[in-house]
């Protein structure tokens, strides 16, 4: 990579963009309108839904593990990226088809295997094509794309809902072609790293502890980090029905989808710029405390305008810690191990957003939706305090090996 070229994000990480926001279109359209479709058309509590995106969302992280080691034991990291993204083009296929809740379930974890094994070598192959100099930048830059997919899915969800008066099943058909165009765009437009024969491939290989225990301290730190804020942020399926539950009803509560992802599209790479130039631990600082505002408005909110408000807050803190914790992971691995740093990464994140999940379900059934958000504020302040009290311990983006 020549002088230039190392400080502009390259056209590699641009295309992995577009194949996010493609993907995000098709898997929010179906997103926004999932949680009201399970508890309004299918009959499942809201408890049932929380387990339900808890272990799906837990095993799209934990399948990380494999797909990322795998990605590093053989030197290839776009195979996996490919397979990842069909398999989330044709969950999408089930969701208009699906007689009944259980076969709507199977394809929901479907889609997230499908993000699990795409996950950690899609961020590997960023960091492998990426110059240290921009890294925050380029993982921001996807955040960012992959938030205005995220935007797109619930706006045409809006519009589908409202045009098929109410028709869950024919709104649902809609998400299928933005994923088929993804898969398109990513084995025409993507490469591997030039770099990639480097790291050596060993076919014989086995994940192996020894492997993993090459991540040392700093990696350590920034995944407990992630792990605790990921505990007091539990699956966004709650922002919706808790827009629906103050009055937005089923036309307008994908708009708590809409409100969330702008300031996260937003803000993505505007604070991966700062996280380039030294503000890490500021920005990891002000999302925490970002989780900690959105939580409390979101539990006293009693109408729209607060939910909405507290939805922003909430993509506020996700564009300001999300790509950044991504580019410490990158920054804090060896370069043969990135794909399995990020699969562990994965893993810590995915047990943790299981239980979130799952209490915020409990909480919501057994007390009410201020009790979830209320845990969710508790926890996040206690990110925050732990986050500011190992502040000095937390690697900045100039580690980068």
């Amino acid at each position: 990579m020549m002088g230039g070229e190392r400080h502009r994000i390259p056209p590699g990480v641009w295309t992995l963009g577009f194949v996010s926001l493609l993907m995000d279109t098709s898997s929010e359209l179906v997103h926004a309108l999932l949680p009201l479709y399970m508890v309004g058309a299918l009959g499942a509590s809201v408890f049932v839904v929380g387990i339900v995106e808890g272990i799906a969302e837990a095993i799209a992280l934990m399948v990380r593990v494999f797909s990322g080691y795998w990605s590093d034991a053989l030197s290839r990291r776009k195979p996996l990226v490919v397979l990842g993204y069909a398999m989330g083009a044709v969950s999408k296929l089930v969701f208009p088809l699906a007689p009944s809740l259980g076969f709507v379930v199977a394809a929901r974890f479907v889609d997230r295997v499908g993000k699990g094994i795409r996950g950690a070598p899609r961020d590997a192959l960023i960091a492998d094509l990426t110059h240290p100099s921009v890294r925050g930048a380029s993982f921001g830059l996807r955040q960012a794309l992959d938030s205005v997919g995220a935007i797109l899915g619930p706006l045409v969800a809006i519009v589908a809902i409202g045009y098929f008066a109410g028709d869950f099943r024919a709104a649902f058909w809609l998400a299928i072609p933005p994923a088929v165009l993804c898969v398109a765009l990513l084995c025409i437009g993507v490469r591997e790293a030039d770099d990639r024969a480097a790291r050596a491939p060993d076919v014989n290989a086995k994940l192996s502890w020894r492997d993993v225990r090459r991540l040392d301290r700093r990696f350590v730190i920034v995944t407990v980090i992630a792990s605790v804020l990921t505990l007091a942020r539990f699956s966004e399926a709650f922002l919706v029905l808790r827009g629906q539950g103050v009055g937005l009803g089923t036309l307008g509560a994908p708009w708590v989808m809409v409100a969330m992802t702008v300031v996260y599209a937003a803000c993505a790479l505007p604070a991966g710029r700062l996280a380039d130039r030294g503000h890490a631990k500021a920005l990891l600082s002000a999302g925490a405390a970002a989780l900690v505002a959105s939580d409390v408005v979101l539990a006293l909110a009693a109408n729209s305008a607060g939910v909405l408000v507290g939805a922003g807050l909430w993509g506020l803190h996700m564009a300001l810690t999300q790509g950044l914790l991504a580019a410490l992971v990158a920054a804090t691995a060896p370069p043969d191990l990135r794909g399995t740093a990020f699969g562990v990464f994965g893993l810590a994140c995915g047990v943790a957003l299981l239980v979130a999940s799952a209490l915020a379900g409990y909480l919501w059934q057994a007390i009410g939706p201020s009790a979830t958000f209320i845990a969710g504020a508790t926890f996040a302040g206690i990110a925050w305090m732990a986050l500011a009290l190992q502040l000095r311990d937390i690697p900045t983006l100039d580690v980068a090996r």
